[in-house]
């Protein structure tokens, strides 16, 4: 029998890993840089420390907003211009049979960062390892989220 060990989300999935404040203002204000693929003048991109597959990134406003309702045209205006700079990124870098884009507002719909909207958007191939999840409580991830974070940033460079 083969073993899959995923020692670096020994943490996450014991609930070890409580920051004080909001990790996404952190990101935002430079307390992740290594994670950070690009920063725009209202919205960033920032990788999921905690990703349901390589490239797993995050869309979010720069300001601390807990709804959509409270974004301005021009935060959701770059939101979505992110999105699509990550899409062409994901094309180029991973070459995805499809890319889920999603945003969970509020803890009962499922959001980890509750307080800080931001929109997901995850690489993904036909016959993924999702059902590792499912069966083994465990993710296969051929790429840590630095290493996707580096390869992702050259995709935004002018």
């Amino acid at each position: 029998m083969e073993r899959l060990f995923t020692p670096w989300r020994h943490e996450y999935v014991t609930a070890g890993v409580k920051s004080e404040g909001c990790v996404m203002c952190q990101a935002a204000e430079g307390q992740a840089e290594d994670l950070v693929v690009h920063r725009g003048s209202t919205a960033f991109v920032v990788m999921n420390l905690y990703p349901y597959n390589s490239g797993h990134v995050m869309v979010a406003p720069v300001r601390h907003l807990g709804s959509l309702i409270d974004a301005t045209p021009d935060e959701l205006g770059e939101i979505m211009t992110l999105a699509r700079q990550v899409e062409a990124a994901f094309r180029e870098e991973y070459h995805p049979d499809g890319i889920n884009i999603g945003m969970n507002l509020g803890k009962a719909a499922g959001a980890g960062v509750a307080d800080h909207i931001h929109l997901h958007l995850v690489p993904r191939w036909n016959g993924d390892t999702n059902f590792m999840t499912v069966t083994a409580s465990a993710r296969v991830l051929p790429e840590a989220p630095a290493e996707s974070c580096a390869r992702l940033r050259r995709r935004f460079q002018p």
